[in-house]
Order: structure tokens, then C-alpha cells, then sequence
């Protein structure tokens, strides 16, 4: 099964900080699949690092008060015109994210508050039909692609 996968959780340093997580955690768990890695942010043509930046709305901003909102959403049709094209049919994605929170964003103060909400990625690949999960969710996504597989 191919999986869409947040790059930065492969690894690659393409947080808006420049960082990246350790790939191992995930690769090995994931052996069974494909891994169709993505970065919506970059995708949509933001650089990295770049201005920390929190979904409101329909809208996203950055720490300094842009509106980023347009290349959020370049980089959510990017994505998900890549997983259709790879046959991807779940996600698992970076929590927190304003591109790939699947259930949990940061509030827009630029405080640290959470609350319950949906990156702009993670909101068009569930509507498109594409299962999401984040790395919270690990055993539940494990589970997913077994049911899929039987």
C-alpha cells in the first residue's frame, strides 16, 4: 500500500524551523508500505525555514502577520494531486501543523494554545477521501492499512 507521509517525519528538514524528526520511528513500523513523502508547505512555495505560522479560519498567518494563506492552499492541492497520482489512500501526517494537523492546531495567538482542528492539507486529502492519521495515531493507521489488506 503506498502511504502519504509528512517529509519531515522521514526526516527531511523541511520544518518551518529547518528540522526534521527521526526517521527510524516511523520506517521501521511502516515497512509494509510505500512511503510517498510530501511537504505541502514547500509544495506551495514557501522556503524553509520560514516564519512560524498558525491556521485561523479559512486563513493562515504567519507570526509577523502575512497572510500565507495562498501558498497553504498550493501546497494542499499539490499534495493531494500527488497522492491521487501515486494511489495513495491514507496519510499520515504531522500533528500541530497548519498544513497537516489532522485533529489537533495551534489557535492563531502564537501563544502555544491548542485546539481541536484540521491543517489545510490534512482537511482537503480527508475530504477527498483520503483516510488521515498522525503520529499519535500510529496503531490506529497500522490497524487501517491491515483492514485494507484483508
Amino acid at each position: 500500500m503506498k502511504l502519504m507521509v509528512s517529509a519531515c517525519l522521514l526526516g527531511t528538514c523541511c520544518r518551518y524551523d529547518g528540522g526534521g524528526y527521526d526517521p527510524m520511528i516511523f520506517q521501521n513500523r511502516l515497512k509494509k508500505c510505500t512511503l510517498v513523502p510530501v511537504c505541502p508547505e514547500q509544495l506551495g512555495g514557501l522556503p524553509t525555514p520560514r516564519s512560524p505560522a498558525e491556521r485561523v479560519g479559512e486563513h493562515v498567518r504567519n507570526c509577523e502577520g502575512a497572510d500565507v494563506t495562498a501558498a497553504f492552499f498550493a501546497g494542499a492541492s499539490a499534495a493531494l494531486e500527488l497522492a491521487q497520482r501515486e494511489g495513495c489512500r491514507c496519510a499520515l501526517l504531522k500533528e500541530r501543523s497548519p498544513s497537516c494537523g489532522s485533529s489537533v492546531i495551534y489557535d492563531g495567538s502564537f501563544t502555544g494554545k491548542r485546539i481541536p482542528g484540521e491543517g489545510v492539507t490534512a482537511e482537503l486529502l480527508r475530504c477527498s477521501g483520503i483516510a488521515v492519521f498522525s503520529e499519535n495515531q500510529l496503531e490506529e493507521l497500522l490497524a487501517w492499512i491491515a483492514a485494507q489488506e484483508s
